[in-house]
């Protein structure tokens, strides 16, 4: 095989496959924008899904990002209809997202169907809130594992963990093995729920 065959053939891992990234306005801005250019240059269709209308915007670090625009508006949204569901980090987003019910049955209902699921940072708020993380080995920012292990997750301090289709990572440092799993699970498809 040539390497522009085995190029083409890696780049289209995911050629079919339909990837949601579920936000509201805050999230960090590179934990959307890297996995996107990934995923979107492994074959896959990207939406963002969000509770606002219109555009979401985006935190860089200290100040606040750039507008985006919504795909998929969030009461609008359908599990049915995507492969995977991947959650950025920031502050605002989560906090944002964990209190709000249609958010938590969108994750609720990729996590019970067995699909790819992946958090970075403190986007594992929204998977506490939606009630799956009891039993999980997981990761994510530092200052939120005390609220993991309450909510009955095994926390460990690791760049990326995979718990069956549950995709976990610390921070934007973490984003290339992040990435790299998250590719690799939804490859994989439905995953046990063991």
């Amino acid at each position: 095989m040539s390497a522009k065959a085995s190029s083409d053939k890696t780049s289209q891992k995911l050629a079919g496959k339909k990837v949601a990234m579920l936000v509201a306005n805050g999230f960090e801005q590179v934990e959307l924008t890297e996995p996107k250019r990934a995923l979107e240059e492994a074959g896959a269709k990207v939406s963002i899904v969000s509770p606002e209308s219109g555009k979401v915007k985006g935190w860089k670090v200290t100040e606040w990002g750039d507008k985006f625009p919504v795909d998929v508006p969030l009461e609008q949204a359908q599990s049915d209809d995507f492969d995977a569901l991947v959650l950025p980090g920031g502050v605002m987003n989560p906090d944002q997202l964990r209190r709000n019910e249609w958010a938590l049955q969108f994750a609720r209902a990729f996590f019970e169907a067995g699909k790819p699921v992946a958090a970075i940072c403190h986007g594992p708020w929204t998977l506490i809130d939606a009630g799956i993380v009891e039993g999980r080995t997981m990761t994510s920012y530092p200052s939120i594992q005390t609220d993991l292990k309450n909510a009955g997750a095994k926390w460990v301090d690791q760049e990326v963990v995979v718990d069956n289709g549950l995709v976990t990572s610390r921070s934007p440092d973490d984003l290339p093995a992040f990435i790299s799993k998250i590719v690799e699970e939804i490859a994989e498809g439905v995953h046990a729920r063991t």
